[in-house]
């Protein structure tokens, strides 16, 4: 399949808690397994929320083997394989491929300001290494690199497997421009939680969140609802999220999310450092929204 509808879950990456901070693969199949049972329609590890950063390459592989088993191929698998170099993005994309990920999504990081030539060379040359798809995910905040809808619907159109783009600059106008460039041909997934109702209006295929940690079920109501043209419901359900997810980008994905585990009773560890574990003020401003909504 060269693209994927509905719900795509970002979970965390739960680290032990002991001094080596090494990955908690009960933790993390435990968090899979509910997700999955939810009934989300895809599982993503190892983006933003995940971590992947902050990780080494023994780890990340750990997160990988350990999700795919937890999936068992009952939705599909989309890896975060990014990387600084080029190299280590192929690398990660090539793990991720024979460990049975269904498509690998990739965010050019740099340095360095990249080129469009530059970006364009990336991505050709992680699509030449691996046979599954591969998602452009945008996001300047946590890249430095912002891509133009002309920029990724000219590599959709160059490079074969490059079959999807998640756009999280939060820029409406930006969905509708893939759209409208790609004539439709492009899928493009809302990777911005507060514009998820708007951007399932404009056509998005699907909503790339870490939300469902803490709040499955009024997701996929809100999913369902829209899918079924019922906006009535759909946006009852997103102002119901709607401080969740404000809340949880304002105060850092694997920072709220690992707090909001914890509170809800099943605790993922400390997000690694520099990043810092939700404070006092912060606990209690999560716990009375989880309150209301999960």
């Amino acid at each position: 399949m060269s693209h994927f509808e509905g719900i795509i879950a970002y979970p965390i990456t739960p680290f032990a808690t002991n001094e080596h901070a090494t990955i908690d693969t009960a933790a993390l199949t435990a968090l899979i397994e509910r997700l999955v049972t939810a009934g989300v329609h895809a599982i993503a590890p190892l983006g933003s929320t995940g971590e992947s950063a902050y990780l080494n390459e023994t780890e990340f592989d750990t997160v990988v083997d350990t999700t795919v088993t937890a999936v068992a191929g009952r939705v599909p698998v989309i890896v975060g394989a990014s990387d600084l170099t080029t190299a280590n993005t192929i690398r990660r994309a090539r793990y991720a491929a024979r460990a049975g990920a269904d498509a690998v999504m990739i965010l050019p990081v740099s340095y360095w300001k990249l080129s469009d030539r530059e970006i364009t060379r990336h991505y050709a040359s992680v699509a030449a290494a691996i046979d599954i798809p591969i998602m452009a995910y945008n996001n300047p905040a946590t890249s430095g690199i912002d891509m133009r809808p002309q920029l990724l619907v000219e590599m959709f159109e160059a490079i074969d497997n490059l079959t999807m783009v998640k756009e999280s600059t939060g820029d409406l106008s930006r969905m509708r421009a893939i759209a409208e460039l790609s004539d439709g041909r492009l899928p493009f997934y809302n990777g911005s939680n507060p514009l998820v109702f708007d951007a399932f209006e404009a056509g998005a295929a699907g909503w790339c969140t870490a939300a469902p940690c803490l709040a499955s079920q009024p997701c996929l109501d809100l999913y369902t609802a829209i899918r079924a043209g019922d906006l009535a419901t759909g946006h009852a359900r997103y102002e119901q999220l709607k401080p969740l997810l404000e809340f949880i980008v304002a105060g850092g994905l694997p920072t709220t999310i690992k707090a909001g585990l914890d509170i809800l009773g099943t605790p993922a560890g400390d997000p690694r450092p520099p990043l810092l574990p939700l404070d006092d003020t912060g606990q209690a401003a999560l716990r009375a929204i989880l309150a209301t909504t999960a």
